[in-house]
């Protein structure tokens, strides 16, 4: 399963992804908000839980890369782990590759590819209070507040949209 933008293709993780994500998963501030830092061995859990996701559910995160140069810049899609409130858009990128919009152009893809394939009515968003970069993505896709919802002792924010929200941003 493959998705394509202008600048980025949205593909399946692979073997030799593990040294690009292994750095960013080491970056503090790119993880920060989702998840906390963590080693090569927790990048390919990681990748293996992505992959397992895709197995289970039919749709999952996929592995970002910029076309020009083919290098893996971040992960984004649908993810939906036991116990989740709804399937999440979700979007993380290396610290070289943000600022460039590519965030949103990867997640209005992904959320079309979402509604369209996966025949959702709603999309959320999960974001920690102070991700400022990622309220801004959520808001530029035209996803909105709806709620809280606390996760591992943080009261997160929930944006959602449906398809009419995102063709109107």
């Amino acid at each position: 399963m493959e998705l394509e933008t202008e600048r980025l293709l949205l593909r399946q993780f692979r073997q030799d992804d593990i040294d690009a994500y292994a750095a960013m998963l080491s970056d503090e501030e790119t993880m920060r908000y989702i998840g906390g830092t963590g080693d090569r061995m927790e990048a390919w859990n990681r990748m293996a839980g992505a992959m397992g996701h895709w197995q289970l559910r039919g749709y999952g995160l996929f592995a970002v890369e910029e076309k020009a140069s083919g290098r893996f810049i971040g992960r984004i899609g649908a993810y939906n782990p036991e116990g989740w409130p709804a399937i999440e858009l979700g979007w993380a990128l290396v610290p070289t590759a943000q600022g460039n919009g590519y965030a949103t152009e990867a997640a209005h893809s992904c959320a079309m590819w979402m509604f369209n394939e996966l025949k959702l009515s709603e999309i959320i968003s999960i974001i920690h209070p102070d991700n400022a970069a990622s309220i801004r993505v959520a808001e530029r896709l035209g996803e909105k507040f709806k709620t809280t919802w606390r996760y591992k002792e943080v009261e997160t924010l929930v944006y959602a949209m449906t398809l009419a929200d995102l063709n109107r941003a």
